[in-house]
């Protein structure tokens, strides 16, 4: 395939490019600016092409990756300010706003819930094995599996 026969490609590829950076860069002090330049399109013409490609503007795109990494930091138990920092964010009210907005909750609280279920899971693991994977292997017939988790 080249860009002769197919001239769309290569603008695709350089999109393609640019969101690449904002997944491995989401960290850094990162802005549309640096993003476009990095695709080698103006800003107005990247953001739009960015959008058309991916449903949401650069700038959309690299705070959902945040608040994604974000939440896996909270997961492995690190502390709001450290996935904050961790994430690129330089104020910790404005990621616990952001962070709210696009999941309902606080960092704190969405730390402090991980760390509950977590602690559900260790003392009663075999009330979290899904009930498909329960029928599926037969552990629901003639056993006393369920009586184990209640």
């Amino acid at each position: 395939m080249t860009t002769e026969q197919y001239p769309g490609v290569h603008m695709y590829r350089r999109v393609v490019r640019a969101k690449l950076f904002i997944d491995n860069n989401y960290h850094d002090p990162i802005n549309v600016d640096n993003i476009a330049d990095e695709a080698y399109f103006s800003k107005f013409h990247f953001i739009r092409l960015f959008k058309s490609v991916y449903g949401k503007t650069p700038n959309r795109y690299l705070m959902a990756v945040r608040i994604e990494k974000a939440k896996e930091f909270l997961q492995s138990d690190k502390s709001v300010s450290e996935a904050c920092s961790s994430v690129g964010f330089e104020s910790l009210s404005s990621f616990s706003g952001l962070f709210k907005k696009m999941t309902g909750s606080t960092p704190s609280v969405f730390l402090k819930q991980h760390q509950e279920a977590k602690k559900a899971r260790k003392k009663a693991p075999l009330k979290f094995v899904p009930g498909c994977f329960i029928s599926n292997n037969g552990w629901d017939e003639n056993s006393n599996f369920r009586e184990m988790t209640d």
